[in-house]
């Protein structure tokens, strides 16, 4: 009889644990590749080139911190982090130039950039993964693509359970050049940005020697991060 008794107990958790998981399945599919929460921080060096026109550039190296400053529910009753971007020269003083926010709707991890929302991460995680970045906005179509998962180093640090998301690769070799990808880190976020767009003089005496008239290069490797 007592041993009755204590199966009818363990049925009954067993039973118990397995409706609460069924009322609150498990929907973080590895959100932690982009954590977001008040008082996170990224420090960034970066490497900017941009050119106006035909032997007309300017380079420099400075850095990005970017701040989750505050956190807002929308109506959709998603919460929305709001970050503040910030510039330095030397590491130590910052000023604001820009800001934008994150969150995740579902699996998708949205960016709002200057008034344009991407997808630049869907989960859970699988190489070869591919999806419409632009599926929240009003322009073309723009597929992305996980390119790559594992380890990935910058400079002396290493990160484990990383993943790159291809979002552009091509170059014609007469008229453009469009490269871009992220990576991010699991408990870390956004590692490494790569932003290159140029388009290449056309006239008929330079057409073919990806002379650069138009674009810009900016990347952007995670130096520390953390929580202020």
């Amino acid at each position: 009889m007592r041993y009755q008794l204590l199966f009818s107990i363990f049925l009954f958790i067993c039973l118990f644990v397995s409706c609460r998981e069924v009322e609150n399945p498990r929907t973080d599919f590895g959100r932690d590749y982009q954590p977001l929460e008040e008082g996170l921080y990224w420090i960034y060096d970066v490497e900017e080139t941009i050119v106006f026109g035909e032997n007309d550039s300017i380079s420099e190296t400075y850095f990005i911190r970017d701040f989750i400053e505050y956190s807002f529910v929308n109506v959709q009753e998603e919460e929305v982090f709001v970050l503040r971007r910030e510039r330095s020269l030397d590491g130590s003083n910052w000023e604001q130039f820009s800001g934008y926010s994150l969150q995740f709707r579902g699996n998708a991890l949205i960016r709002n950039f200057e008034n344009k929302k991407t997808v630049n991460l869907v989960l859970p995680v699988q190489e070869g993964k591919t999806w419409d970045a632009m599926v929240y906005s009003n322009l073309p179509a723009d597929m992305f693509q996980i390119a790559f998962t594992g380890n990935f180093t910058i400079g002396e640090q290493l990160f484990q359970r990383s993943v790159k998301v291809l979002q552009e690769e091509d170059d014609d070799e007469i008229t453009f050049r469009d490269n871009r990808y992220e990576i991010f880190s699991l408990g870390v976020g956004m590692i490494e940005h790569y932003y290159e767009v140029f388009t290449y003089c056309s006239r008929n005496d330079c057409l073919g020697q990806m002379i650069k008239d138009s674009g810009r290069k900016t990347h952007l490797k995670l130096s520390s991060y953390g929580r202020l």
